[in-house]
């Protein structure tokens, strides 16, 4: 909006504030519609239901949320929703997420995710999608899970992985300097080690003010922006939506906290390419990025402050094993590279491009069975009607 508004403007701006007084807000945010097709602990596998009149077809994509994460990250808000945009092209999509963690959680570990909730989701996916391999799309914490899952498990029926916005060098990410004194303090046991074994995990007030934290900047100069783009309705629309997301956010469990707090932020584990991994039985077994073999894309957001491009890019010389990476730095932070306003024609249009490009081709017929007895889409799959799908509002 003009320093000194324009009559149009000012219809504008005064229509958009009448609107949030008397209806609640100006961004449509009803979810995707979707059903429950799997769950486990700390796990729930969503088949989100084709748009009318669209036939779903081809391989499917599986969307892995981040830990604190709500799956609102990939749905945010129609007009800037990836699930909204994936199932409108046709292809099955799915999204893994991880339901509400409590203080019976705090002795689950990374292993967990890495070697049950994600492959796990894998396979359901592939499965409920009649056996076809899976495009898996990782954003954050969800990226670096999917890489280690792919990484430990070679098997697992996998087309493509894509990583958003996931930080590898923590070395790199300025977000993390100011802290790195007070990392070591008192031999590892400092206020941050007793405070969240105490609590049993990070609790979700912690996490909704970190990830404020991390964009301190916008959060300053929000009523700014917002008073100055009164007469966008599409801007507004966008900071409900976000302000929805923070509010939100899930707690961490209190071992992973502590495996992602020592080993990822003090330790820099990831930046060798490489990760220990404790196995149920007390042995432990090292995975590699350089095991991962399907074709991988890798998204960096030009703004990121969480993840840095630098931090991100770390990855690309560790994946030998891949028959091909693709490193792309896109408009936004690390929320808006993912379904900001921009994404629309950056980020989903190189994703688009990615999971056709590494896509077996698929009949006109759609995914009716083949001649080998291919079964259909959710075919004998356990179904779970709109009921079942406890976290749709979440």
């Amino acid at each position: 909006m003009d320093l000194i508004p324009k009559p149009d403007q000012v219809a504008s701006a005064a229509g958009n504030l009448a609107h949030q007084v008397f209806y609640g807000g100006l961004a449509d945010l009803r979810p995707m519609p979707r059903t429950l097709i799997d769950e486990g602990t700390l796990r729930e596998v969503y088949h989100y239901r084709p748009a009318a009149k669209v036939q779903e077809q081809g391989e499917p994509v599986l969307l892995v949320t981040p830990l604190a994460a709500p799956a609102t990250c990939y749905d945010l808000r129609r007009g800037c929703s990836l699930v909204e945009h994936v199932v409108g092209t046709g292809r099955p999509t799915y999204l893994v997420e991880y339901g509400q963690v409590s203080f019976k959680d705090r002795n689950l570990g990374m292993e967990h995710w890495i070697e049950e909730v994600v492959p796990a989701a894998i396979r359901e996916t592939s499965a409920h999608a009649g056996g076809r391999p899976v495009h898996v799309v990782g954003w954050s914490l969800g990226g670096i899970f999917s890489m280690l899952a792919l990484a430990a498990d070679a098997d697992l029926p996998v087309a493509s992985l894509t990583v958003v916005g996931s930080p590898v060098d923590v070395s790199l990410v300025p977000l993390v300097a100011p802290f790195r004194p007070l990392l070591n303090w008192a031999g590892g046991r400092g206020p941050i080690t007793k405070g969240y074994q105490a609590l049993g995990g990070a609790p979700k007030p912690l996490v909704k003010w970190a990830f404020q934290l991390s964009s301190f900047q916008k959060l300053v100069t929000k009523p700014v922006a917002k008073l100055t783009h009164y007469d966008d309705a599409d801007f507004l629309a966008q900071m409900e939506a976000v302000d929805r997301f923070t509010a939100g956010m899930i707690a961490y469990p209190g071992r992973t906290f502590g495996q992602l707090y020592h080993r990822f932020v003090k330790g820099n584990a990831l930046v060798d390419g490489t990760f220990d991994l404790a196995d149920a039985d007390g042995t432990s077994r090292t995975v590699s990025f350089a095991d991962i073999s399907v074709p991988v894309l890798v998204f960096a957001g030009a703004t990121d402050g969480i993840a840095p491009v630098a931090s991100v890019k770390a990855v690309v010389p560790l994946l030998t094993g891949s028959p091909e990476v693709r490193f792309e730095i896109v408009p936004g932070g690390h929320l808006g590279m993912l379904t900001g306003r921009a994404a629309r024609d950056t980020t989903w249009s190189v994703l688009d491009e990615w999971v056709s490009q590494w896509s077996a081709p698929t009949s006109d017929d759609g995914p009716a069975p083949s001649g080998d007895g291919e079964p259909a889409i959710g075919t004998g799959r356990r179904r779970h009607g709109s009921g079942a799908s406890r976290s749709l509002a979440r």
